[in-house]
């Protein structure tokens, strides 16, 4: 029912940016909670950002400063601004989207690549 495309990665140099986008197709329920998580080579998924439906904000601490997640309701769609990028920011970023009610509804884009190198 509910489908994320996420859209905006590419190789960029260290200290340049990128803006992540995440549209959704089906509907989302106001109070889903979205998020952006990435994956490193050899690494676990972790936590990038998360934006409540009444747009509080939480970052990862690697992140925090650098990175801005936005979220548009009537649009459906949540953004991450990535600045002041550094190599150890290389990854797979994902969307998510989940309820904070029920376990089940748990939903993940394809992921995009994002890639800091000089």
């Amino acid at each position: 029912q509910v489908q994320l495309v996420e859209s905006g990665g590419g190789l960029v140099q260290p200290g340049g940016s990128l803006r992540l986008s995440c549209a959704a197709s089906g509907r989302i329920f106001t109070n889903y909670v979205m998020g952006w998580y990435r994956q490193a080579p050899g690494k676990q998924r972790e936590l990038v950002a998360t934006i409540t439906s009444g747009s509080s904000t939480n970052y990862a601490d690697s992140v925090k400063g650098r990175f801005t997640i936005s979220r548009d309701n009537a649009k459906s769609t949540v953004s991450l601004q990535m600045n002041s990028l550094k190599p150890e920011d290389t990854a797979v970023y994902y969307c998510n989207a989940r309820s904070p009610l029920l376990k089940n509804l748990d939903y993940w884009g394809q992921g995009t690549q994002v890639t800091v190198s000089s």
